[in-house]
């Protein structure tokens, strides 16, 4: 799949959740969230024939609980969402880790080739950050305003995350592996 499709897919509904809480309030916004998740989970699926399991996980939670958001009419549902799906990623690793598979490995094995002890301690460093983002949300909806709150998880989870991942390129770049050169078959001079 194209990157910048990607990353719209993945982005593309949490700018139209920001941009509708501004304009409309939190309840129309989490409808607008829904909309655009289940347009996203579509394209995804269209283009690429499957939705990423990150995307399919963020798309079940935000329909569930933004369902109960608009049908209680209460947005704690919402604003559980990314303490939930943040949880739901720490834990699906982390048994992962116990029963010794990578699931990591199986998300970026197609653009990383890594030992397994590389892809080891990636997941164990991928699992405290979805801890700590899920101890971050939890912090920021209980202690500042929906705006902020909304806001936040835009220009402040995204950048952080967006940190994140680059700090392990050193990581990812000491322990790549190289992909043989293909040997070239001598020309037959007749």
């Amino acid at each position: 799949m194209n990157p910048l499709l990607k990353i719209a897919l993945d982005l593309g509904p949490l700018l139209v959740f920001f941009v509708g809480n501004s304009q409309f309030g939190i309840f129309p916004a989490t409808a607008m969230f829904m909309v655009a998740m289940l347009a996203s989970m579509a394209t995804s699926y269209v283009v690429a024939k499957r939705i990423s399991p990150m995307l399919l996980v963020s798309g079940v939670v935000v329909l569930s609980f933004g369902g109960l958001t608009l049908w209680l009419e209460d947005d704690l549902f919402i604003k559980l969402k990314p303490t939930i799906v943040n949880t739901i990623f720490a834990s699906v690793l982390f048994a992962g880790v116990l029963t010794d598979r990578l699931y990591i490995k199986l998300l970026f094995d197609n653009a990383f080739h890594l030992p397994d002890h590389a892809w080891r301690v990636l997941t164990w460093r991928w699992i405290a950050f979805f801890v700590f983002l899920a101890i971050l949300n939890e912090v920021i909806w209980r202690n500042f305003s929906t705006d902020f709150w909304v806001a936040f998880k835009l220009w402040g989870v995204v950048p952080i995350s967006l940190i994140y991942g680059a700090l392990q390129m050193p990581l990812i770049m000491k322990h790549q592996i190289k992909e043989p050169e293909p040997e070239s078959t001598p020309s037959k001079a007749g």
